[in-house]
């Protein structure tokens, strides 16, 4: 029984310890330095690096220069759906939306180049990586919201007259967003595009009155706005907020996209020696 009080105590350090490794925040823990055992089942993996909030630097670039993105990594942390009203007369709204998707989420390992324009004009292009997952968020009315979320052939521009990289550099811009589902998926009646039926009625000649025979992968478009918010000079990292807005899935082309808009944080090394 004299035992009880130093086992409450060992035991609140390990609970904290825990609490700090599901928090979210990678500060502190560098994932490099872990094995896989260390990472597995700990959430970790779906987490993006942070820069301390005081770091307040800038990255000198130079005009006509392009430098290299490295390790860029987006992780999403609200999820927004908009929604149609009841009453007509009012206007759509974003309803805020719970993610079912566990642990898989975030997009990392990106590369990408920015472009420094003879007028000062910063251009930051995604190149590859792991730059797409798919997710599906539920409303609060018990609807399952997919979508796939991506940044593929992002392009995105800040205003002129920059010589660095600083807290105030916002890149605003465009990607492409891939069919949820590809080419050769079958839906519970065998349809597909190339495979599988045409149809699922036995009257051939009715099949295009059912919207969900005509299978098709439509590429979407999303805007992207990236909020430079830490720099760190030194080391070539930068970190901030984003905003996405794309459509959702639209089962083949059976069914309009809802509109889907992300918000979170990312982080990205710049190579200051390009």
């Amino acid at each position: 029984m004299r035992f009880r009080p130093s086992i409450v105590a060992l035991l609140s350090v390990c609970f904290g310890l825990l609490t700090f490794l599901y928090s979210g925040s990678a500060f502190a823990v560098d994932k490099s330095q872990l094995t896989y055992d260390d990472i597995l089942n700990t959430g970790l993996a779906n987490v993006c690096p942070e820069i301390s909030s005081f770091t307040r630097g800038t990255i000198e670039v130079e005009a006509n220069s392009k430098y290299f993105v490295s390790d860029f990594c987006m992780e999403p942390q609200e999820y927004f759906v908009k929604e149609e009203p009841i009453n007509k007369r009012q206007k759509p709204e974003y309803v805020k939306g719970k993610v079912l998707t566990r642990q898989t989420t975030s997009l990392e390992q990106i590369r990408g180049t920015i472009a420094v324009a003879a007028d000062g004009t910063l251009t930051f292009k995604e190149k590859d990586g792991i730059d797409f997952q798919p997710i599906t968020v539920l409303l609060p009315g018990g609807e399952e919201v997919p979508f796939f979320f991506t940044v593929k052939n992002f392009t995105g521009t800040t205003e002129s007259g920059f010589t660095s990289i600083n807290s105030s550099t916002d890149f605003v811009g465009n990607f492409n967003v891939p069919s949820y589902r590809g080419a050769g998926f079958l839906d519970p009646k065998a349809r597909g595009l190339y495979t599988g039926y045409d149809n699922a009625v036995a009257l051939p000649s009715a099949a295009d009155n059912f919207s969900t025979n005509k299978k098709e992968t439509p590429l979407g478009k999303g805007t992207l706005s990236l909020q430079v918010t830490q720099v760190d000079g030194s080391t070539g990292e930068i970190a901030g907020i984003f905003e996405s807005e794309q459509p959702s899935d639209t089962d083949l082309g059976a069914k309009e996209p809802l509109d889907v808009k992300v918000r979170g944080i990312f982080y990205g090394r710049v190579d200051t020696d390009a």
